[in-house]
């Protein structure tokens, strides 16, 4: 990452690699589960159906700010992402998954954000780690709440 300041957050997930994988790169169900964004469009694609551009727009409590990102893969391990137009000035990041057992997985994400605005450096800072951290326990939640759902319909039903 070429931008100075970056944040990263780490936390384990009850999900395995390829359901995070597949949880984060859902990305126009992502207004359903990260709280900030209003909206999320896939731009353009890979040839394998993965989003390579998407728009997003986000609730700033005082005003609403679209940005696009270009997303690179490593399937099923690691995403990266560079803003390519916006009302951000620049944002760069990774999400990187790491098979801990069957079942679980360890999710790092990594991102720094220039806003293109002068916010002081400890007030940037504070807001961009609970920003980070928030998004990253709402896609912990999402990819979960996808491993419950999936492990309900593979239980065998009881006879009646």
């Amino acid at each position: 990452m070429a931008l100075s300041g970056a944040q990263e957050f780490t936390t384990e997930v009850n999900a395995p690699v390829d359901l995070c994988f597949s949880t984060i790169t859902s990305f126009e169900s992502y207004p359903e589960w990260f709280s900030s964004i209003e909206h999320s469009r896939v731009i353009d694609r890979y040839r394998d159906g993965l989003g390579k551009v998407v728009e997003y727009r986000i609730d700033m409590k005082l005003k609403s700010i679209r940005y696009v990102l270009e997303y690179e893969y490593e399937k099923p391990t690691q995403l990266v992402w560079h803003s390519v137009d916006g009302d951000i000035e620049a944002i760069e990041g990774r999400y990187l998954f790491e098979r801990v057992s069957a079942k679980i997985s360890r999710a790092s994400c990594r991102q720094a954000v220039s806003m293109g605005f002068w916010v002081p450096g400890p007030i940037r800072k504070i807001m961009e780690r609970q920003a980070l951290q928030q998004s990253v326990l709402e896609f912990k939640a999402a990819a979960e709440a996808a491993a419950q759902e999936t492990s309900v319909r593979r239980r065998p039903r009881g006879k009646g």
